[in-house]
């Protein structure tokens, strides 16, 4: 039987951690392949280099037990869903024949954000033309899901919450990991109580202690309800 295939697509390196580093631990810890693809390289920041993204992305990755992780060189600050993107992510849809693929919320205040959400709407149509000059068999993945890295004030309407309690702390962990973004950075030095809050919120509402938000603008059928009892 063919290894359930996860891929996580990522403006920057750091949102797939914040956003559903949780979910990821999770789906690791049941066997499952997850691939995270970055977009760009998140850099130029105020304290980081490109050198330096690129360790604490491997640092992270580490710690998620992620061994699949690639990034496509997009242009920070300058993100946008251009057909040169599609195929480019697309092509990578092929590759690894993915069962889900989860990107940012389109509801946000950060263009890279919302251009990686219709990059990805576009990459996943695109991946299954037949009469395209990339690698790879054409591909659908069959389910789209998005998850939130938002730089909005505001908290959307989800679709579903996953209990990710026993792995907040090594989200955090591998968070942590992007010293020049959240601890170098005094501005962003709340990230960490923000996104606990956050998750703290999400999780109360279940009856757990921390859970992450996920989005479908696609119908999801429950085979069993007692799943919610």
């Amino acid at each position: 039987m063919k290894q359930k295939c996860f891929l996580v697509v990522a403006p920057h390196p750091d949102d797939a951690e914040l956003g559903m580093g949780g979910t990821m631990l999770l789906l690791k810890e049941r066997g499952y392949r997850i691939i995270i693809v970055d977009l760009t390289s998140g850099e130029p920041t105020p304290f980081g280099n490109e050198e330096k993204r690129k360790r604490e992305t491997e640092e992270a990755s580490s710690v998620l037990g992620i061994e699949e992780r690639l990034n496509l060189d997009l242009p920070n600050r300058y993100l946008f869903d251009t057909e040169n993107a599609r195929l480019l992510l697309a092509e990578k849809i092929r590759l690894m024949q993915p069962d889900a693929l989860f990107s940012p919320l389109s509801e946000d205040a950060h263009p890279d954000h919302i251009a990686a959400n219709a990059l990805s709407i576009g990459a996943r149509f695109y991946a299954k033309y037949t009469k395209l000059s990339l690698e790879g068999d054409p591909w659908y993945t069959g389910r789209l899901f998005h998850y939130s890295c938002s730089h909005l004030r505001a908290i959307p309407r989800y679709s579903f919450l996953v209990d990710t309690s026993s792995h907040f702390e090594r989200k955090i962990e591998a968070a942590r990991c992007y010293r020049s973004q959240f601890i170098d950075n005094p501005k962003n030095s709340a990230v960490f109580d923000y996104v606990r809050t956050r998750d703290r919120y999400f999780g109360s509402l279940i009856g757990t202690a921390y859970a992450e938000p996920f989005y479908s603008s696609e119908a999801l059928g429950v085979i069993d309800p007692s799943v919610f009892l």
